[in-house]
C-alpha cells in the first residue's frame, strides 16, 4: 500500500545541515546499528519529529528506511502529517488482528516506509514487550538499512525502555531550556537499567540566537559531559 503526505514541510538550510550531520554521526556509529528508539524525558520536546525528519534523512541519502511509530499511547503523527487516508498500525499487527502487509505503507518520499501506531490499546507496554514485536524488529532488519522508531517519553512510561531493549541504540532528544540536569540523569538511568546503547543525544528547538550556544556554553556543559550532541 502506498500513502501520500500532505503536509510535510521543506527543511530550512540549518535544519537540513543539521539532520545530515545527526545522519552521519548515526552512520559512523558501526554497521551494527540498524534499529534505533528514539525517546525524550517528557512530552512535547519534539521528539517524533526528529525521529520522522531522520527517517527521511536517511531515505533522502539512498538508505532504505522504516519509520515505526511506536508511541502508542499519545501519536502525533498522523494529526502533523496529514496522509491522504485512514491507516490501520502496529497495535492491530501486535493484537493480532492484521497483518505485516496490511500495516506497512509505502510513502511519497523515496525508500521510506512507515507504520502508524493503529488505535490507543489498553496495554501497549505489553504489546511492544510482546516477542511479536521482536519479531517483527528481526524480519524488518533483513530487509531495511535503518529501522527508526518513535517511543513515549521515558520520563513518563516505561514503553521506550521496553522497545530500547530491542534496538541497537538509543537517541534522547532534549529540548532547550526546558530539562533540568537531574531529570537528564534520571533518564539516563532509566535507560542504563536496560542495558541499552545510548548513542547519544538531540539538542532541540534552540534559539540560535541564544547567548548560551556553545560547547562551552555553562547552560549545557554538563549534558556534554554525557552526550554527543548533534
Amino acid at each position: 500500500m502506498q500513502i501520500n503526505f500532505t503536509n510535510i514541510n521543506k527543511l530550512s538550510f540549518r535544519a537540513n545541515e543539521a539532520y545530515k550531520t545527526l545522519r552521519t554521526n548515526i552512520q559512523f556509529c558501526g554497521n551494527d546499528i540498524k534499529t534505533i528508539c528514539i525517546t525524550s524525558c517528557i512530552p512535547n520536546e519534539g521528539k517524533s519529529n526528529v525521529s520522522f525528519n531522520l527517517a527521511r534523512s536517511l531515505a533522502e541519502f539512498g538508505k532504505k528506511v522504516i519509520f515505526i511509530d511506536a508511541d502508542l499511547r499519545r501519536s502525533v503523527l498522523v494529526g502533523k502529517y496529514k496522509p491522504d487516508q485512514a491507516v490501520i498500525g502496529l497495535s492491530h499487527y501486535l493484537s493480532g488482528q492484521n497483518s505485516i502487509d496490511e500495516i506497512l505503507y509505502e510513502t511519497n518520499i523515496d525508500n521510506l516506509d512507515i507504520i502508524f501506531t493503529g488505535p490507543v490499546p489498553p496495554n501497549p507496554a505489553e504489546l511492544l514487550g510482546s516477542d511479536i514485536f521482536g519479531e517483527l524488529l528481526r524480519i524488518f532488519r533483513k530487509v531495511y538499512d535503518y529501522i527508526i522508531i518513535d517511543t513515549p517519553p521515558i520520563g513518563s512510561v516505561i514503553d521506550s525502555a521496553i522497545v530500547a531493549q530491542k534496538c541497537d541504540g538509543v537517541i534522547l532528544v532534549i529540548e532547550a531550556n526546558a530539562i533540568s540536569y537531574k531529570l537528564a540523569q534520571r533518564a539516563i538511568r532509566q535507560l542504563n537499567k536496560t542495558k541499552s546503547k545510548i548513542l547519544g543525544a538531540v539538542l532541540n528547538k534552540y534559539d540560535y540566537g541564544s547567548r548560551y550556544y556553545g560547547y562551552e556554553s555553562k547552560k549545557y556543559k554538563k549534558y556534554l559531559d554525557y552526550y554527543t550532541e548533534y
